[in-house]
Parts: structure tokens; sequence; C-alpha cells
């Protein structure tokens, strides 16, 4: 584990690096890291270089951090989500919270709503909105015996295609083109409008969880061998889910209020790390959220690079890519849900 954990971090830290470099915008390597190394110590550049400076530290930098910061938000939500509800299909889009996240993000991008709130209000309504499904999902879900994870996902997943229903009427009914086109990009996912002051919020909420997720992974080990072994081992099952689900809720919402409905991380890492060191969660919290981390940092420079100067939505990447090197992966490796 450390070897790995080390080198996936080296890994990382070189696709930050590569993906300021890259762009639409050429600029020599040489100079990338010498903007790089000014912005970090507080240097100086030549005013004639202003202009590519401005690029790589206050537009590609913010970019592929909360490129990174989002990808390993995903990956930690998709392992929880499939402990939640102990389903090889599970992860954030499954419980709803993703589609209610749009229906809140659309209704500013479309409507104008929370136009007071200037350049938080998409960040604000997509934030809340989340939370408003959280809160419906748990409250339909919930039944005398207590949370489910069948119920979890059957609510969730109805529930998805109602926002979703929400989401399309608002499309269609909507004035402008441009909206109309803003709010499918959306939906797509995308960190276009990526800026150094939504690092910090998210960064925060992301390693909060994860933090949160690591120290229960002993139970989460416990929850994913069923919910009578779970409680025979001091584990409150019910409990257990529900503060999962608080915490999958509050990370999901941020991330998705930042970058838009990503798919397919959330789904694919936990699978893919469970191949490299097996169905132990203190092995696969470790792990997950760094490789989710660097999946979406080179999802996000092939968005930027394969169509140049136009961007494609970074969810169409992680789904194009993701896809058949999933199921290569399931085919090749012998691999059972929870297991080797």
């Amino acid at each position: 584990m450390p070897p790995l954990v080390l080198g996936l971090a080296l890994l990382l830290v070189l696709s930050l690096i590569a993906g300021t470099g890259l762009g639409a915008a050429g600029i020599a390597w040489p100079d990338v890291l010498r903007f790089l190394w000014a912005g970090l110590t507080g240097g100086t550049v030549h005013a004639a270089d202003a202009a590519s400076y401005t690029i790589v530290w206050e537009i590609r930098l913010p970019r592929v951090v909360l490129g990174a910061t989002v990808g390993a938000g995903l990956a930690a939500v998709g392992v929880a989500v499939q402990a939640i509800v102990r389903n090889a299909l599970g992860d954030p889009f499954v419980l709803g919270i993703s589609s209610g996240a749009a229906v809140g993000a659309n209704a500013v991008i479309l409507l104008g709503a929370f136009a007071g709130l200037g350049v938080w209000a998409l960040s604000a309504s997509a934030f809340l909105s989340a939370l408003a499904a959280m809160a419906l999902v748990y409250a339909v879900a919930r039944s005398p015996h207590g949370l489910t994870p069948l119920r979890l996902v059957l609510t969730g997943t109805a529930l998805a295609y109602g926002f979703e229903a929400v989401t399309t009427v608002m499309v269609f009914g909507a004035a402008r083109g441009e909206a109309a086109r803003s709010a499918l990009m959306w939906l797509l996912g995308g960190l276009g409008g990526a800026t150094w002051t939504q690092v910090p919020l998210v960064a925060v909420t992301v390693a909060a969880g994860w933090a949160w997720l690591r120290r229960r992974a002993e139970s989460l080990n416990a929850l994913a061998m069923g919910d009578e072994t779970s409680a025979a081992l001091g584990v409150r099952p019910e409990r257990l889910r529900r503060e999962l689900f608080l915490v999958t809720a509050a990370v999901t919402g941020t991330v998705v209020a930042v970058s838009g409905a990503i798919g397919f991380v959330g789904l694919m890492v936990p699978h893919v790390v469970r191949m490299l060191v097996g169905a132990d969660h203190r092995r696969v919290l470790a792990v997950a959220p760094l490789v989710g981390a660097v999946l979406l940092v080179w999802a996000d420079v092939l968005s930027r690079l394969l169509l140049a100067p136009a961007e494609l939505p970074v969810g169409v990447i992680t789904a194009v890519v993701g896809v058949p090197a999933f199921l290569l992966l399931m085919r090749r490796g012998g691999y059972a849900f929870g297991g080797r």
C-alpha cells in the first residue's frame, strides 16, 4: 500500500503540472514552470509575460486543482454509496442528489433564480437543491422499520427521474437558445468556470468527508456484509447508513455545485480500486480519491484539447473513455463486487 499511495500521489502532482501546461494557448514548458514557481513563492514576472502568467495561474491551475478535488470527492462518495446500498451500481446519481442539484442549477441558468447572489447564484442554488433532494429522498425512503438499502435505491432512482423531468421541462421552455445550451453543458459537467474562490470550500468539504469515511472504514466493512452481521459486530446499521447518507449528500452537493453533474467517476473508480487492493474499505478509501483525482484531471485536459479552442463537457470524456476501460477490466479481472 505505501508504494502504491506514494506512486499515485506523485502521478497526481505530475498530472496537475501537465494539466496546467496543456491547453489551446501554447505556452512553453519552461515558462509554465517559471510561472508556477512565481505564483507559489510570491515572485514577480515580466510585464510582457503578464497574459501568459494569468492563463497559467488564474485560469488553468485553479481548474486542474478543482478538477482533482472534484474527482477525489466523487470517488470517495462512490465508495460510500456502494456501501450504503450494498449495490454494485451505486454512485452519487443513484440517490437522486445530483439530479436534484441540476434542478436548482438550471433554475438559475434558465429562469434567473437567486440573481441577487451574483456569481454565487449557481453554486448556492445547486447546493441548496441537492440538500432539498437529500431531505426528500430520506423522508420518502424512511419507514417504521428504518432506512433499508432497497428502499433507498428505489426511492432515489424514482425521484431522480422526477428531478430530470423537471429539468427537461425547464430546458424546453427556455426562451433563449444559449441558455439551453449552457444548461446542457452544466448537466454533462465541466470545469470551465473554475476560480480560486471556489477551491477552498470544495477542498475542505471533500477532505472532511473523506476523513470521516476513513474513520468509519471498519464499520463500512461490517455494513458491506449485511445488517445482521454488522449488528452482531457492534455496528448500528441504520444509524451508520443515515450518517453516510448525510456525508454523501453534503460532499455531492458541494462538488456538483461547482462542476456540474459529472458522471461515471463515482461508479467506476471504486470498482477499479477494489481490483487493485481488495475490498477492505481502509485500503479502498486510501487509494480511490487519488485515482479519481488523476482521472478527472486528465479527462478535463482531453475536454480542452480534442476540439480546441472549443471544449467538450467533461462528463462526455469520462463516459467515452471510462466505459470501455471499465468493461475490459471487468472481463479480464475475474472481478466480483465486494471481493477481488
